[in-house]
Parts: structure tokens; sequence; C-alpha cells
């Protein structure tokens, strides 16, 4: 029988084998957790349900303008109230989206997002009773669930997607004009098809609810993040880098709501029939998805975003300028040409949020800074025009008064563009 050779020491020629003072290393086994094994598809599908969420923030508030003139039949009130319907939900949006970070600290982001997604659904239910003080309530509840959605989601993209930045804060902000742009193209025919136009105000119940439940799922499967050390947000009410972003999301935020509460009826008074000045705008805000893919993308591939600023900033005040005075055959160029400049300034806007800032703590606290003081500083933008309105009796008055608002929004965007970063209020976040 052979027996084993005994083993010398190696010979000097002879070639070492690794050694371990450890010993060998055991096989990791595969991981059983379906987050990290599937991850991939998990950010896939987050950002389908991210996207989907994003549909909803903006058909609460696009619907109302083209059935404005049949809500100011009905209910009896005057211009002046129904510039206060348009403005509420806008005020809503800065009030709600100050307090986003906090909420979403209590309750967790994907929470926070839930709850907002049924109350949208509650809002739009109220308002199928048809009366004001109903179309009051119901507007407030969908203000406020927007605002706080609409400071939430931007630092999802920051603290999921950080190296998708571009593509994301593009895709994100076409969601957002596609679902305006759905709202106001379906107002009358839903409002004619539907029997009044309270029920087609109340049919976003159903896209908002069944996206609850999506998110709700989210939720379940969701791990617990851990908060991050903050130091105290009152550094970004002293950055004067902060306040420049925040200028532009509210200012071009302005001209966006006028559009939105106004631009039908400016339509309608020029001699456009209902339909068609809803289709005149939903398309206006449809082109807004071409300007929203662009802007982002080519922002990211510059240090200074100036230039883009004042580029959007142009076109959108054109293209209203145009809508408003120009003649018949011209407005649905300059409609087209006002929603390229309005789906890169959203877009700008956005995205200057998630350049500004460091990680995902800092982008939530500037986002809720940018949206909170900067929708309630665009709450003035339809509540202005409707004033105006009254006051001249009629609408060439309110040239003046979107040019300044959009020089305005230029010079604040150029400073916003620049290459620099808002004071940081938490650790990098991991990707």
């Amino acid at each position: 029988m052979a027996t084993a050779k005994a083993r010398g020491p190696p010979s000097p020629d002879s070639p070492m084998p690794p050694t371990s003072k450890a010993g060998p290393e055991p096989r990791r086994p595969p991981s059983s957790d379906p987050q990290e094994t599937n991850r991939p598809a998990r950010l896939i599908l987050f950002a389908a349900a991210l996207l989907v969420a994003a549909l909803n923030l903006r058909p609460a508030l696009t619907t109302l303008g083209p059935v404005l003139p049949e809500i100011i039949r009905d209910t009896g009130i005057s211009a002046a109230g129904a510039s206060v319907l348009t403005t509420i939900p806008v005020l809503c949006l800065g009030v709600f989206g100050l307090a986003a970070p906090r909420i979403a600290g209590r309750t967790g982001t994907e929470a926070a997002i839930v709850a907002a997604l049924a109350l949208i659904a509650a809002g739009s239910l109220v308002r199928l009773l048809a009366a004001y003080p109903a179309l009051i309530v119901g507007t407030i509840a969908c203000g406020a669930a927007l605002g706080v959605m609409g400071v939430l989601l931007p630092a999802l993209v920051r603290r999921d997607f950080p190296r998708w930045t571009g593509p994301m804060m593009a895709a994100y902000t076409m969601a957002l004009c596609a679902g305006a742009s759905i709202g106001a193209g379906a107002a009358v025919p839903l409002a004619e098809g539907m029997g009044g136009w309270h029920r087609a105000l109340a049919f976003w119940a159903v896209p908002a609810g069944a996206t609850a439940l999506v998110w709700a799922a989210i939720l379940l499967r969701s791990r617990n993040r851990p908060a991050s050390a903050r130091r105290p947000a009152g550094l970004l009410w002293r950055s004067a880098l902060a306040w420049h972003v925040t200028l532009f999301m509210g200012l071009q935020s302005a001209l966006s709501y006028v559009v939105f509460g106004w631009l039908a009826p400016i339509l309608r008074a020029r001699g456009f029939d209902a339909v068609d000045a809803g289709l005149i705008v939903s398309g206006s805000i449809l082109v807004q998805v071409a300007g929203a893919l662009v802007s982002p993308l080519v922002a990211t591939r510059l240090k200074r975003q100036g230039p883009v600023a004042v580029a959007v900033s142009a076109a959108t005040l054109l293209g209203l300028l145009g809508c408003v005075y120009g003649e018949t055959s011209a407005v649905v160029p300059a409609a087209i040409l006002l929603g390229l400049g309005q789906g890169g300034s959203m877009a700008l806007a956005l995205t200057l949020i998630v350049l500004r800032s460091r990680d995902a703590a800092t982008a939530a606290e500037l986002s809720g800074m940018a949206q909170s003081v900067g929708y309630t500083i665009a709450a003035g933008g339809p509540l202005a025009v409707g004033l105006i309105h009254d006051w001249f009796g009629g609408w060439s008055a309110i040239g003046p008064f979107l040019a300044a608002i959009a020089v305005l929004a230029a010079m604040s965007g150029w400073a916003a563009g620049r290459d620099d970063h808002v004071p940081a209020l938490g650790a990098p976040a991991s990707a």
C-alpha cells in the first residue's frame, strides 16, 4: 500500500503558496435578503412608483382653470372669489411644504407620501359637493398633500438615485408636466361626459387612491432608515445661495400658476370656445415635457446654470405675451413656446435644489425652503392677475406684471446657477 510522502520545508526555488493568519476565508453564502439580491430591479420599480406619484401632483390644480367660468356661473362667485380659489392651493404648497421634512422625520418618507396621496383622494371627493365652501375645503386638502409630496419626492431622487440625478429629475419633471397636461385637457370633456364640473374635479380621487395603494405596498416592504445627524436647518435661511434658489422656484412657479388658473379663461375671453381653450392649455403643458427633458440634462453638464435660467425665462415670457396679445393665428405657436419655457423652468428649479445640495438631508431641507417660501411667493401670481382683471376690466393690463416676474426670475436663476453648495445639514447619503 502506498504511503504518504513526508513533506519537508519548501525549497527556496519553489513558489510559496499564499498563506493567511486567519486561515482560508469561508465562502460567503448568497444573501437571502431580497433587497440586496434584487436591488437593480427594486430601484427600477421604485423609480416607476416615484414617477406615478409625480403624475398625481398637478391634476388637482390644473382641472380648475378650464372649468372656472362654469364654477363662477354656478356658484355665483366673482373673479376675486375665483382668484382665491386658484390661490389657496399654491399657498398650501408653501405652508405644508415647509413642514414636510419634519413630517417625514416623524413618520418616514414613504409613510408621509402614502398619507398625502390618500389626502388628495379625499380632497377630490369633497369637491363632488359642488358648493363654494366644499371647493375651498377640498382645494386646501389637495394643496396640503401636494405641498408635502412636492418637497419629499425630489429628496428621494437625491437619496436613492445620486448617480442619475439629471435623468431622474428630467423624468420626474416630465411626469409632473404630463399629469398637469392630462388634468387640463381632460377637465372639460370629463365635465361634459360625467354631467358636471364637480364630477370632473372629483374624478382625480381614483388615480390618487390607486397610487396610494402602490406606495402602501412599498412602505410594507421598505426598511427603516436610520436618521442622520443634522445641523440646524437655520443655516439654510442665512445662505444667500439658498435664497436665490428659493426666489427662482417661486417666481417661475408664479407664472406657472397664472397659466394653470387663468390662461383658459383668457383664451375664452379672446373668442376660443371652452374645449379649444382647454386643449390649447393642455397642449402647452404637454409641450413642457420636452422642456423638462432637455433642461436638467443640459444643466447637469454645465458648471453654471445661469444661462439656462435666462433662456427658459425668456421663452416663458414671450410665449405668455403671445397668448395674451398675439393674433389668434399665433396663439398656438405662442403656447408651444410657453410650454417649452415653463417645462424647462420647473425642471431647472427642481434640479437646482439637488445640484446645490451635498446630501439627501440638505436636499430635503432646501426643497422644503425653496418650495414653501417659493410657492407662497407664487400664490401672488394668480391672485394679482385676477385683481388686475377686475380693476381694469380686461386682460390687456397684465402684460407688465408678467414681464416683471419673468425678469426677476431670470436674475434669481442666474445667481442660483453658480457652481457652489448651500451649507450641508447631514452626512453624505449612500446610493
